[in-house]
């Protein structure tokens, strides 16, 4: 993951900040930095999101293709996460170096988006046991500021959102032979229930305190850090622990309840966005270096 040089003196400047509930750039221990969400900037996907957070920049671009369902869930569509670490983001990335990144986040997406509740996988079916809809959610890290897993989660949310699937048919003749027929229409087509889909909180500790939205530096004066996904409702879903250092349990409940609190405020503002955005249509102004 991206990192910063920070001397003794700068990291005692951030921690006794922290303390004070005053961090290096205003913020207060619970506040988000100006978060920017765009979606639809793609236009050869089924849907697509790009969000800024801070330094931090996500592209992401979901596209639905047809496939066969898992043995396991015969009559169920699923999700694949992909992850490319741009070496334009940093320079640690060139060659191979943004992999083992790559692979902990698709790894922690999987985790996040195991539960059954958060996407009706049911909707994507079309042929029990033969077709199904494969969303292959791809995304795509642009420059690293801090708080990756926040920010990945917003933008995946807001590329679900967007996503529009071509409405299909299954035809059967006289012999008992299914024919696919695909709609010609773009506008009839499926859209996902994005309700249930959580956003990550990353919660750092800093000193004796913990902190939202943690910037590079930050980062670099926190040992431990907890990721939590709450939906829309505050409900938990996946819980993960990252960092060298320890966490005593009264410190993982009060992050808990933090993530529960500041989750819920971030599915409202990013809900509201997309809400915003969506009752433009076509008129809107797309921005951006997409745009």
């Amino acid at each position: 993951m991206a990192s910063v040089v920070l001397s003794e003196a700068e990291k005692l400047y951030i921690v006794h900040g922290v303390q004070e509930d005053l961090r290096v750039d205003g913020r207060g221990c619970e506040d988000y930095r100006c978060a920017e969400v765009e979606t639809d900037v793609v236009s050869n996907t089924s849907g697509s999101a790009r969000a800024k957070l801070g330094h931090t920049d996500i592209l992401v671009g979901v596209k639905a293709e047809m496939g066969t369902p898992k043995l396991e869930k015969p009559d169920e569509g699923y999700l694949e996460f992909f992850v490319d670490c741009s070496a334009n983001a940093t320079p640690e990335f060139e060659g191979r170096g943004g992999e083992e990144l790559g692979t902990e986040i698709s790894n922690t997406l999987y985790r996040i988006f195991s539960s059954e509740s958060c996407v009706d996988l049911k909707s994507l079916c079309i042929n029990p046991r033969e077709h199904c809809w494969v969303l292959y959610v791809d995304v795509l890290l642009l420059e690293c500021g801090g708080n990756l897993f926040d920010a990945i989660s917003i933008a995946v949310k807001a590329a679900l959102f967007n996503t529009r699937i071509p409405k299909v048919r299954v035809l059967e003749d006289e012999e008992g032979s299914k024919e696919i027929e695909l709609s010609d229409d773009p506008y009839d087509c499926i859209r996902l229930n994005v309700d249930e889909v959580p956003c990550v909180v990353t919660l750092s500790k800093i000193g004796y305190r913990h902190v939202v939205d943690a910037t590079l530096q930050e980062e670099a004066c926190s040992l431990a850090s907890l990721l939590i996904s709450v939906t829309s409702k505050g409900a938990l879903t996946c819980m993960k622990k990252v960092g060298k250092g320890s966490l005593d349990p009264e410190s993982i409940f009060e992050m808990m309840e933090t993530g529960k609190r500041v989750g819920k405020s971030l599915h409202t503002s990013l809900q509201k966005i997309l809400d915003e955005e969506e009752s433009l249509g076509t008129t809107r102004q797309k921005v951006g270096f997409l745009g």
